[in-house]
């Protein structure tokens, strides 16, 4: 990519602007039936039950040994459960969810060849927002979700997210309407954002990827998504592993962030190695952070080295890098900021 058009995007997003970022890959399921919560909730680590409509909570789907199949968002929307799933997952949740199509009150339909993603990041995103639906879409809450209705007279699903550590919201419309409403939020001021770009505020931001980040060998617990996860809630698929780790002892190793001090070509699996050459972890992600002028990465490292500004070298071309290991996410952004401006709202 032109250099110019990555720090343009780039900018959009961690200044001052907004970026838009398609998002319209990953998988869009709604379960309906009077029986979806306990159908689902029995699947799921986070409690559905307690998930109110026009709410959201993030969920993860584990295998019986307490291993991440795949992360989800479930949205109570007024017409049932919308799971929003990244793309590689997008079957396996699918299918899991199928099962139970038979066993009652219970309606699965993939809805995601006929909606579409889009999802405003950056500071300039609740004054897009605003410009387009009205005044209370940009004012709504991390975990509420709201329905506003396109010039078509189509609804569109909001919910406030973050994919790079900025504010932001995500849009689920029908696919009919995307065109449309891709070139209002343009035209007010988004600047279209590449996967080369949102890929690096993704790292900055210490999200994990499904694939990339985290998968089936991993236990939930190690992967960082400790918000999509109930200790409360009654029996579920692999929860005595999990409430085991949480309440008797640790994870082996977890995902944590690396900061290097030198440039390196990294790739995915390269060893990460203590001070005194034992090996602690591997890389998972990697990039060039623009806003810390410093390579950095995405990677599991045993529990006993996690403390912050614990000395590592990550071999890299028949060499090794001197970095350290910091505390997630690297880029702490205008979601940060909002989330600590409401904990001091009486």
């Amino acid at each position: 990519m032109n250099k110019g058009i990555y720090e343009d995007e780039y900018s959009a997003v961690r200044e001052s602007g907004a970026g838009l970022i398609d998002l319209s890959s990953r998988g869009r399921i709604l379960a309906t039936g009077a029986e979806a919560v306990m159908f689902v909730n029995g699947l799921i680590t986070n409690d559905m039950k307690t998930l109110e409509v026009n709410s959201w909570m993030p969920a993860v789907f584990p295998n019986v040994q307490g291993r991440l199949l795949a992360a989800v968002r479930v949205i109570h929307r007024t017409d049932g459960f919308l799971i929003d799933t990244e793309a590689p997952t997008h079957e396996i949740v699918l299918k899991l969810l199928e099962r139970f199509t038979l066993a009652g009150d219970f309606e699965v339909a993939d809805l995601t060849g006929e909606t579409v993603t889009l999802s405003l990041q950056g500071r300039k995103s609740a004054g897009i927002i605003r410009a387009i639906f009205d005044e209370r879409s940009a004012g709504i809450e991390h975990e509420r979700v709201m329905s506003a209705q396109l010039e078509s007279g189509d609804d569109a699903t909001i919910i406030r997210a973050t994919h790079t550590g900025e504010d932001g919201f995500d849009l689920f419309i029908n696919r009919s309407e995307a065109e449309s409403l891709r070139g209002s939020l343009t035209q007010a001021g988004a600047a279209s954002i590449s996967e080369e770009t949102f890929e690096t505020m993704r790292i900055e931001a210490g999200i994990a990827r499904y694939g990339v980040d985290m998968d089936e060998s991993n236990v939930v617990t190690e992967t960082n998504l400790d918000d999509a996860v109930s200790f409360t809630k009654g029996c579920y698929i692999g929860q005595e592993i999990i409430a085991r780790i949480k309440y008797r002892g640790h994870v082996a190793k977890k995902l944590t962030g690396l900061i290097l001090e030198s440039e390196a070509s990294l790739e995915s699996g390269a060893k990460i190695l203590s001070a005194d050459d034992q090996e602690i972890g591997r890389v998972t992600s990697f990039t060039f952070s623009p806003r810390l002028q410093r390579p950095i990465a995405l990677g599991y490292v045993k529990y006993d080295y996690l403390a912050p500004g614990t000395n590592v070298r990550i071999l890299a071309d028949d060499r090794q890098i001197v970095g350290e290991v910091t505390e997630l996410p690297f880029v702490r952004g205008s979601w940060y900021e909002d989330l600590k401006l409401r904990e001091w709202i009486p």
